[in-house]
């Protein structure tokens, strides 16, 4: 899809979120001033640069602005605090999100989140105002899948050089994020987790995509995030075949397409 870009202004800045330096990318262009701010939220292991050029495409295709942030522990935000508590993702979507959004003066955004951040999404929008919520390979409860899939990245032969990929990225923190994320996800104090209820009381349009072959969930969580979710304005799913965990570059067209579709549809300006 060719959509030009050249139009956005890239800058970053530092904000103090529950005492924590976080980065943050903004993506602004004219005329998007009255529209919701679409806020672009990292897989366990992602940080801005991540994303790739994904974010500013969105943004150019559809006319509206977007921040991209490096959660604590990510990229080039504070290091994580040690040991991550279980419900990290909870302390997440209603501590430092809500924060971040209040002191950028972001009122109903548009959240779109992958993996983590799209559980994250789904949780604060079970309690705050969204416009919509496009939410990519979500976990909402720990699917067995999951752990399976944990398990073989973590037993991955060449994982040391995925790690020194990692850190192109993450620099120091890398050791410590990837420990975060498959520790506390292979833990027996986390196989109970689920925030089923935490995400009943969402009434904004909703967007779930997951890969038909996503080795970290099946396509059961999509239909098990319908169920939790009565109160949505409405739910379009897209399950792309031939993809895994990232659907927005396995299936990158198609996913593109479908998420400028739903904003153009679904999101009341």
């Amino acid at each position: 899809m060719d959509i030009d870009a050249n139009a956005i202004d890239i800058s970053f800045s530092t904000v103090i979120v529950n005492n924590k330096k976080l980065r943050v990318q903004h993506l602004k262009q004219a005329n998007a001033a009255n529209k919701p701010m679409l806020v672009f939220l990292h897989e366990g292991l992602g940080c801005i640069e991540l994303w790739k050029d994904f974010p500013l495409k969105l943004a150019a295709a559809t006319g509206y602005n977007a921040i991209v942030y490096d959660r604590q522990g990510y990229g080039g935000s504070d290091a994580l605090d040690l040991p991550r508590p279980m419900n990290y993702l909870e302390i997440e979507a209603l501590e430092f999100l809500p924060e971040l959004l209040s002191k950028l003066n972001i009122s109903k955004p548009i959240l779109l989140g992958h993996s983590d951040g799209a559980s994250i999404a789904l949780i604060f929008g079970g309690k705050y105002p969204c416009s919509a919520i496009i939410s990519e390979a979500a976990h909402i409860y720990v699917e067995d899948i999951t752990i399976e899939g944990i398990k073989t990245a973590k037993s991955n032969p060449d994982l040391q050089i995925v790690k020194e990929k990692l850190k192109k990225y993450h620099g120091s923190k890398t050791e410590d994020i990837f420990s975060a994320w498959a520790d506390t996800w292979l833990s027996d104090d986390f196989r109970n987790w689920n925030v089923s209820a935490l995400i009943s009381e969402i009434n904004c349009p909703l967007l779930l995509i997951q890969g038909l072959d996503d080795e970290y969930a099946s396509p059961i969580h999509v239909d098990k995030i319908k169920e939790a979710t009565p109160k949505a304005t409405s739910i379009e799913v897209l399950l792309p075949e031939k993809c895994a965990h990232v659907p927005h570059f396995q299936a990158a067209d198609l996913v593109l397409k479908t998420m400028i579709a739903f904003i153009k549809n679904r999101v009341e300006i």
